[in-house]
């Protein structure tokens, strides 16, 4: 039997089989609870005619003409989405706020028989637990920060350390972006703002505050996505790991990690483009040829000399307030094998005395 209709917190959405985002693809893509799935009661289009109706014709009429379609999408859902769910199957629906979508959702999952729910607030009371979520965790983070100029295999490091046990933060990978002006990634969009906030927030809740937590070195922004201010704050804060690779291992690695934008001639030179103003003409004249010409190795050994070294001297010594006393590891190969040897020497810098 069903137990009581019931307003609902995020802290208990784990207690339910299920997560049911009732809002619009569009709505579900921009960000949702992680693990729901989209079972809209308006799409797209049937959400934008109703808040037509509502504002050129009143509630009543929105109303009216938005009943039918949340009918007609429900009845589907029943028939295909929910059909196979058994008598003890007990969702949690959420919307925008936690209102008329979700709570016509919930009102015939329950003349079913399932013992659905509806979160109280909707997505608004998640949004509000995330920010409150990385404000609060991330003072308390044990961050143990890698850092060194670019082509030093932070990111390999951070997920050998993964491979090892270790806990990982890896915010290239939630930002889909490689952090540098040649950090887009081919055919991969990033997510929204929210969305990263979504999943940074959804890593720290499965944290364990009493051990270190691995994290690379980030400026502000991740392409186009800001790191959340407390986060930075903490990190900037934090003990440091620098991997004071040579520059010819460093060279070597960005022309295997990088090794696909000499596919996209185009793509590239117009990221090359985006440092008018902070390189010469010539240079960027000369870079632009070596790009038409797939010379990768000459642009790569210019940029880290001109571009990426002196940007890491003035932004890693002002921003790291503990890079001055951080574990220093020299090295001369950034091959898989000798990046596991670095993630190895962090943990057992970690574990002495």
């Amino acid at each position: 039997m069903a137990t009581p209709n019931r307003a609902v917190d995020v802290a208990q959405r784990h207690e339910f089989d299920e997560l049911i985002d009732a809002r619009s693809p569009a709505e579900y893509a921009l960000d949702h609870l992680p693990g729901a799935v989209n079972c809209p009661v308006l799409d797209d289009e049937e959400r934008r005619i109703v808040g037509t109706l509502y504002k050129q014709q009143g509630a009543f009429e929105a109303r009216r003409v938005g009943g039918a379609m949340v009918a007609q999408n429900l009845a589907l859902h029943l028939r295909e989405r929910f059909a196979d769910k058994p008598k003890g199957w007990r969702p949690l629906v959420y919307c925008w706020r936690g209102g008329m979508r979700s709570g016509s959702m919930v009102t015939w999952l329950r003349l079913v028989g399932w013992d659905a729910q509806q979160l109280a607030g909707g997505y608004k009371s998640w949004r509000s637990h995330v920010i409150q979520r990385i404000e609060t965790l991330s003072p308390q983070l044990q961050f143990r920060v890698l850092c060194g100029a670019t082509g030093s295999a932070k990111t390999r490091v951070l997920q050998a350390l993964a491979e090892l046990g270790a806990q990982v933060l890896d915010l290239e990978a939630l930002a889909q972006h490689k952090g540098s002006v040649l950090g887009s990634l081919p055919g991969v969009a990033q997510p929204s703002q929210k969305a990263f906030e979504t999943q940074i927030a959804d890593v720290l809740d499965h944290i364990d505050l009493a051990r270190p937590l691995y994290v690379e070195a980030e400026s502000r922004k991740i392409g186009r996505l800001a790191v959340p201010l407390p986060l930075l704050e903490a990190l900037r804060a934090s003990p440091c790991v620098e991997i004071a690779a040579t520059p010819q291992a460093r060279l070597a690695y960005l022309l295997r990690d990088y090794a696909y934008l000499g596919d996209d001639r185009e793509a590239l030179a117009q990221k090359i483009a985006l440092l008018h103003g902070l390189q010469s003409n010539e240079t960027l004249a000369r870079w632009q040829a070596w790009v038409a010409t797939g010379e990768l190795e000459p642009l790569f050994a210019e940029l880290m000399q001109l571009h990426y070294d002196p940007l890491y001297a003035r932004s890693q010594g002002s921003h790291l307030q503990q890079l001055g006393s951080a574990l220093r590891l020299p090295a001369d190969d950034l091959s898989p094998e000798g990046v596991r040897q670095l993630a190895r020497h962090i943990l057992e810098a970690e574990t002495s005395p």
